[in-house]
């Protein structure tokens, strides 16, 4: 802890000693469309107006935003200095509880909202990381008055098996028009179980450059994700009926708990580099400017026609999978395909570059939206684990080129209505027929008084299974399919939010055809009366070749009398086919608290508590192999859910600095405790946490 506090103390430090005043005044509090964003975001989600008002809170002048990894569109963002919701920053669970996870900090995770999962990546064993790994459409870049830094950590309070991230976000500007920074994110989770440690470091650099005809946004990052794997406790007992397994004593720790696995750890690296720039044609066009009734302001705004565009991604990724017990391994997996090697090696290379041609939106009164054709070549290299006839190991290469083309219809200026449109299509390639037609729309009206908001989203696409589904090798699993079909997915979904009654409501319906899935087929072993005791460990990918149907309806709710503040989500979901895409049908949260200022527009205090719940159902099994979720063994079926876990906090918001304290999983105790987010991998038990944040700037 006094290393942390020297290397906080330096940072700040480094921060006053780059401090510069460099940017112009024009440029604040608007969107990159020139309108403002008022309280709510890009996506129609509410922003925090109640956090404390001092204008040191947040720096005058800081701007950020986000762009899209196809073509590098601007899409304004938000720096994480809110109040509300801090508690919940650092939850595996996410801020409503909505995600499956392994009881962990840092451990994979999986959404049980199905129109909240992410499209699987060419590189499928950093996506169930997505709490920590970043990719190009997430970083936040920033232009600001001032130098701007934001350090937090966490912590929670166990000697022995204390979980710990510290998270640093650095920005400052060399002139109006050049920004650039850094972001640091640490983590290491001992885990409360046996064999379960996290240890993450994730870093990154990005630089801007917004002029009227240049426009140039750089991102490089490193991942480096080390995870121990311990294939979940071994006998659910130990948390449903404790007392059944104390063999006597009192109480056991849980550390205690047997596991499945030791000596087994995935390890992920990536190295990922981002740029995306465009030259801009137009002319200046004079505006005059009403400072006060007797001064006017001649300004000279530059109107961009046509953009050129180009982006270019580079990503290098490289996984292990370690194991160092072969007695273990040939007594839990059904298959040991390379002998007593301890290491698989999954490597991926990727270089994709993107160029388009753009008639800008806005340029005269015809130009209602703006219009983008562009062209993608995408290079791939993975390499395998691969054996020759005579069973030596070796390395396969399995190397990919794909061609891409496709158009954008854009329109982002205007007050009420603005939309995207965007077709493309693989021409050539081991992806060759594949296409996607994306689109989303927001209408912006006021209806009697109020702020009302409607989103409008659909897709529908016809996707090549990622290439991890069709080739796979390990020392434990191995598939190579040639004959999967392309997985047709078509879906449309709106979202209403009314800002005065604080509701938001979303609902959509989604067709699967081919759905392609990862799925536990375990062998059973039995004894001599044919008795079920113990299963194989196996996996295969699999494919659903009729229609998936899923429903979902999302309402959520804020109600506020006097000091008293409630939140609430109800999901509702239902899939056709719960056997093979299972999804809890009902997902409650609920956040209640006190609320008000200790010191006025200085000191902001909460007392609380929430409660997740959600109704039982099948959720995915882990496998530790290949670092998945998957399907469960119909034969070995373990139902989750049922059971509410309650969290109490306080939270405070100090002019610049926010801290929490909170109380996780406080009704450990109470009633049937069947605290699990994931087949035989329960949750942590009832602990402390403590969570501070820092912002910094002149």
């Amino acid at each position: 802890m006094k290393q942390l506090f020297i290397l906080i103390c330096l940072l700040c430090n480094l921060t006053v000693a780059f401090a510069q005043h460099t940017l112009s005044t024009n440029q604040r509090g608007t969107s990159a469309s020139g309108r403002s964003l008022g309280n709510h975001d890009r996506n129609g989600n509410p922003i925090d107006t109640t956090a404390v008002t001092d204008a040191k809170t947040i720096p005058i002048g800081l701007y950020s935003w986000k762009v899209t990894r196809r073509l590098g569109n601007i899409i304004p963002a938000q720096i994480d200095t809110l109040h509300a919701g801090f508690p919940n920053s650092n939850d595996p669970a996410g801020p409503t509880g909505q995600y499956n996870y392994l009881g962990n900090l840092g451990s994979p995770r999986l959404s049980r909202i199905f129109f909240d999962r992410r499209e699987e990546s060419q590189f499928i064993f950093t996506d169930p990381y997505d709490q920590s790994v970043l990719r190009p459409e997430d970083v936040i870049f920033t232009n600001t008055l001032s130098p701007f830094t934001n350090l937090t950590y966490y912590k929670t309070f166990n000697s022995r098996n204390s979980e710990e991230r510290f998270k640093s976000y650095f920005a400052v500007n060399a002139n109006k028009k050049l920004g650039f920074g850094f972001y640091i994110d640490y983590l290491y989770g001992r885990g409360m179980y046996s064999n379960q440690s996290t240890a993450f470091f994730n870093g990154g650099l990005f630089a801007s450059y917004r002029g009227d005809k240049y426009n140039l946004h750089f991102i490089f990052n490193n991942d480096n994700l080390k995870m121990r794997e311990n294939g979940g406790i071994t006998d659910d007992r130990y948390i449903t009926n404790p007392l059944d397994m104390a063999e006597g004593k009192k109480q056991y720790n849980s550390t205690d708990i047997p596991t499945t696995l030791n000596k087994v750890w995935n390890h992920n690296t990536s190295y990922h580099a981002f740029l995306t720039h465009r030259y801009n044609l137009g002319f200046y066009k004079e505006r005059t400017d009403s400072i006060s009734p007797d001064s006017i302001v001649t300004r000279q705004d530059f109107v961009p026609v046509t953009s050129f565009i180009h982006t270019l991604e580079v990503d290098l990724n490289g996984r292990k999978y370690i194991t160092q017990d072969d007695a273990q391994n040939r007594e839990y997996f059904e298959h040991t395909y390379f002998g007593n090697d301890s290491i698989d090696k999954d490597r991926r290379t990727s270089i994709r570059n993107t160029f388009g041609i753009s008639l800008r939106e806005g340029f005269n009164k015809w130009a209602k939206a703006g219009l983008t054709a562009f062209v993608t070549h995408e290079y791939r290299d993975f390499s395998l684990p691969d054996s020759t006839p005579t069973g030596l190991r070796t390395t396969r290469h399995y190397k990919e080129n794909i061609i891409y083309v496709g158009g954008e219809l854009l329109k982002e200026q205007g007050k009420y209505l603005h939309y995207k449109v965007l077709g493309e299509m693989a021409v050539a390639g081991e992806d060759a027929g594949e296409f996607r037609i994306e689109g989303n729309g927001d209408l912006n009206l006021k209806l009697w008084g109020d702020s009302v908001r409607l989103d409008v989203n659909a897709y529908v696409k016809n996707l090549n299974p990622v290439f991890f589904y069709r080739h796979f090798h390990s020392k434990h699993y191995w598939w190579d399919h040639s004959d999967l079909s392309k997985i047709m997915r078509t879906r449309v979904e709106g979202k209403l939010h009314i800002n005065r009654l604080g509701t938001t409501f979303r609902a959509g319906v989604e067709n699967i055809k081919n759905y392609t899935y990862l799925a536990n087929t375990s062998i059973p072993v039995t004894n001599n009366e044919g008795v079920i005791t113990s299963f194989k460990n196996n996996a295969a990918v699999m494919q659903h070749s009729g229609n998936i149907q899923v429903f979902s309806a999302i309402w959520q709710q804020k109600l506020k009398f006097g000091i008293l503040h409630f939140n609430s989500e109800i999901a509702y979901q239902k899939s056709s086919e719960p056997s093979i895409l299972p999804l809890p049908e009902l997902s409650l949260y609920g956040n209640i608290c006190l609320k008000g200022n200790l010191v006025k527009n200085v000191l902001k205090a909460e007392l609380g508590a929430d409660v997740r719940y959600f109704t039982k159902y099948n959720a995915p099994d882990y496998s530790p192999v290949i670092g998945q979720f998957y399907l469960q063994n119909p034969q070995n079926q373990i139902a989750i859910g049922g059971c509410p876990m309650a969290n109490v906090y306080a939270n405070l918001h100090w002019k610049r600095t926010r801290i929490f304290l909170m109380m996780y999983n406080v009704n450990q105790t109470m009633g049937n405790s069947r605290y699990f987010l994931a087949p035989h991998y329960p949750i942590s038990p009832r602990i402390l946490k403590l969570g501070i944040s820092w912002n910094f700037f002149d």
